[in-house]
């Protein structure tokens, strides 16, 4: 990326859609545009470059596909934890331990995940550590409202 266009600020109004689902994953509404900054690496990068040389006013649908986004489904971030880790004096919070429920999780090596509860049962809890857009494609279709550079 150019120096130029590094750091530049553009304020955008947008909805991300997931083309699997058909869902709207955020709506960034017209009257509160987000400013996103270009050039600092907090972009999908396709995204981003598909942003470079947009002006005020101008409006964009873009897709980026699951590869060029949060990558595919790891089927091996997916496992079963065994339900004793959840206790805390031999006792389980079952409001915690609900399918979709999303908890923090620490590594052997002290590296911070979090999970989704996807299945229960009596001996384990079936864990999903994909990040949650994993194997979607994404469409961005919005507007520029304004630019700073």
């Amino acid at each position: 990326m150019k120096q130029k266009e590094s750091n530049k600020e553009l304020q955008v109004v947008y909805t991300l859609i997931s083309l699997q689902t058909g869902k709207k994953i955020e709506i960034i509404p017209d009257d509160q545009p987000v400013t996103l900054i270009l050039g600092n690496n907090q972009l999908l990068p396709d995204f981003e470059k598909s942003l470079i040389h947009l002006n005020t006013g101008d409006t964009f649908d873009i897709i980026v596909k699951s590869e060029n986004a949060y990558g595919p489904s790891d089927p091996y971030a997916i496992f079963d934890v065994p339900q004793d880790t959840f206790s805390i004096d031999g006792k389980t919070d079952p409001q915690m331990l609900q399918k979709r429920n999303v908890i923090p999780m620490t590594d052997v090596d002290g590296n911070k995940h979090h999970g989704e509860i996807i299945a229960i049962t009596d001996a384990y809890v079936t864990m999903d550590f994909n990040h949650p857009l994993a194997g979607q494609d994404l469409r961005f279709i919005g507007k520029v409202i304004s630019i700073n550079t």
